[in-house]
């Protein structure tokens, strides 16, 4: 009789026990993650095993990825992204990778999953750069390619770059990121040498750039701010749903060629390409 309550008891018990998040079958739970971002989906993933399951569904993550993720792992990468997870894939394009030897950069932002690009100085084609009477390659940490282009004095200031480049649809912004003056660390502080800052607030620089698919885009200012790394728009190109799988090459420029007066005491870093709607995020 005893061992007769003791199952009455075991079976009530069972009956009785509220159904938990665990009990929910994992295909369900990923159909309810492809609505919530990645960073949303990697907190939900440490709630138990089923949720931890269910955030490693393909199907989850592709809806992730920006249409282009095979072109950028084969590019990126440098691997077959049928040999890798959809998850994998994400995370490791969410950090920053190298290529075309080093001088191009490229990774996906955490959050959204937009494609952004940087080029370095190294990689672009700069009036006089051999001559080290008017240029510098020196290194510094403050740049993501640890070394940036430094002008003494030039009379012709010219630099040119170009990507070939696979993008998703959407619209992009180009930005040159500059320097008035040499920063450096003295004491563990952050100092930026000035005396060699001259000449360009007389005459504006010109920015351009043009894609295959027939953009362009033109902008001028002067330099003003010292001592301070800014972004300065280029322009904006839109790559369309018609154009999206095909690669576009881009050509961007800054130059300052009025030879009535000498310019120096600039830093070169890189080109960056970000989403557009980044752009008010860039300014802070």
């Amino acid at each position: 009789m005893g061992v007769g309550v003791s199952d009455l008891a075991a079976e009530t018990d069972s009956y009785s026990r509220s159904p938990g998040l665990g009990d929910i079958p994992e295909n369900c739970i990923s159909s309810i993650l492809l609505h919530f971002d990645p960073p949303e989906i990697c907190k939900l993933a440490l709630l138990n095993r089923t949720f931890h399951g269910a955030s490693l569904a393909d199907f989850v993550w592709e809806t992730k990825l920006p249409s282009n993720y095979k072109f950028l792992v084969k590019k990126v990468l440098d691997e077959n992204p049928e040999n890798i997870s959809k998850k994998e894939i994400y995370a490791r394009l969410c950090l920053p990778s190298r290529f075309d030897n080093g001088t191009k950069e490229a990774w996906l932002d955490k959050g959204s999953g937009k494609i952004c690009v940087s080029i370095s100085a190294k990689a672009m084609k700069i009036t006089g750069i051999d001559d080290r009477r008017y240029w510098n390659h020196i290194p510094t940490e403050e740049s993501r390619f640890h070394t940036v282009a430094y002008l003494q004095q030039i009379w012709w200031y010219e630099a040119i770059g170009e990507l070939e480049f696979e993008f998703p649809p959407g619209s992009y912004s180009i930005f040159f990121r500059l320097q008035l003056g040499k920063a450096s660390r003295r004491f563990g502080r952050r100092v930026c040498n000035l005396e060699q800052v001259h000449g360009w607030d007389i005459k504006p620089v010109r920015f351009q750039l043009s894609t295959s698919n027939g953009q362009q885009a033109i902008s001028e200012c002067c330099l003003y701010e010292q001592g301070n790394w800014v972004l300065y728009h280029v322009g904006d190109f839109a790559i369309d749903n018609n154009s999206h799988d095909m690669l576009t090459k881009i050509k961007f420029s800054m130059m300052q060629i009025d030879c009535t007066h000498t310019k120096g005491g600039l830093c070169l870093d890189s080109v960056s390409i970000y989403p557009s709607e980044f752009r008010e995020r860039l300014k802070k």
